[in-house]
């Protein structure tokens, strides 16, 4: 249900380990270490959340009283995110905020606008369609950067937009929620930005600060980050799913179609505004994964705060299929561009490594 995740949100933190290790992907087929540790990424982490579903549903009773820790395990892993950035993801913005301005503007209008228009078209109850809308609402997914990579995609504008549209979520995500939710439930879009800031923006900072006030130290353990986070967010998932497991049942089978159409419709609308703004087929797939692939954790956390968590289901079904799709879409991508030129990357101790993936 989890960016930038993080929709399922596979974190951002996920790029912690690919940091440590990653290069850019050769032309030979041989699969590099970077290479394997996203796709170690993307593979686990859908396996770990889609465990922690099942385990809600089965066992509910399990996860009694789990649904108040929801902000907090989100807090945990928008800390985890702030310690995996550095000032060079803001400094990409500077370098093309042209595309990044596009990007965000695609994310924002794109996103929300399909889930208002699918859950009109499927005729959602109050509280599913609400929470589609609030996926819709959401920050990019954290896990676009990794899955970006394996698409061959502009992994620095992917970073660029995801952090953006994260730091502009308390003043973005509120209103566009209740203008396009507020006919199905009645939305406090102000206890809402509050929510945000101390759930995302608050920790994604502290994080940053850290990162840079014990950078070595750091290092040392980023790692463990992504792991760390994949716990949290499979914890967020179980405590949603069981707060509406006698009800989940009967919704499944609309809420998937609607969570595949959201996400399906998205991939495809943001690879083709990159198209349309002549950005380059690498920025053209960055720019798919960081319409299509939502903070889905944040969605949760917010349905669960201001809606229900019945209205939280989408989110959390969400947080698996985008990235399942993100991969699958990502493999073939990656396929159709072989003997395009590399982009994105600095050349560092002999090393060709991408330019977000560097340590300093």
């Amino acid at each position: 249900m989890m960016r930038r995740g993080c929709a399922l949100s596979c974190p951002r933190r996920l790029i912690a380990a690919v940091r440590t290790e990653q290069t850019t992907p050769s032309d030979s087929g041989a699969p590099d270490n970077g290479d394997k540790a996203a796709k170690r990424a993307v593979t686990v982490f859908p396996v770990l959340v889609l465990v922690a579903g099942v385990a809600g549903l089965v066992t509910p009773g399990t996860f009694a009283g789990w649904g108040d820790s929801v902000p907090y395990l989100l807090g945990i892993v928008m800390f985890c995110m702030g310690l995996t950035m550095t000032p060079l993801d803001f400094k990409g913005v500077a370098k093309r905020p042209w595309a990044v301005a596009i990007g965000l503007v695609a994310h924002y209008v794109i996103m929300p606008g399909l889930g208002w228009l699918i859950a009109h078209l499927l005729g959602l109850p109050p509280q599913l369609a609400a929470g589609v809308i609030l996926v819709g609402c959401a920050p990019s997914g954290t896990a676009s950067n990794v899955v970006t990579f394996l698409a061959r995609g502009d992994v620095a504008l992917s970073v660029s937009v995801a952090t953006v549209s994260t730091v502009l979520a308390p003043l973005i995500t509120p209103p566009l929620t209740l203008l396009l939710a507020g006919e199905y439930l009645p939305v406090d879009a102000g206890s809402m930005m509050s929510d945000i800031l101390k759930t995302v923006l608050l920790p994604v900072l502290g994080g940053l600060v850290v990162r840079l006030v014990a950078g070595k130290v750091i290092d040392r353990v980023l790692g463990v980050m992504p792991w760390l986070s994949s716990v949290a967010i499979a914890a967020i998932v179980a405590a949603v799913v069981a707060g509406s497991a006698d009800t989940i049942k009967g919704a499944a089978v609309s809420v998937l179609i609607a969570v595949v159409l959201h996400n399906g419709l998205g991939l495809a609308l943001g690879y083709g505004a990159g198209k349309v703004a002549k950005l380059g087929p690498p920025a053209s797939r960055a720019m798919a994964f960081e319409v299509g692939m939502q903070n889905s954790g944040l969605a949760a956390s917010l349905a669960s705060a201001h809606f229900s968590p019945l209205a939280a289901l989408p989110a959390a079904v969400f947080s698996v299929w985008h990235n399942v799709s993100g991969a699958l879409v990502a493999a073939w991508m990656s396929h159709r561009s072989r003997g395009e030129e590399p982009v994105a990357v600095e050349t560092t101790g002999g090393a060709t490594t991408p330019s977000w993936a560097r340590q300093d």
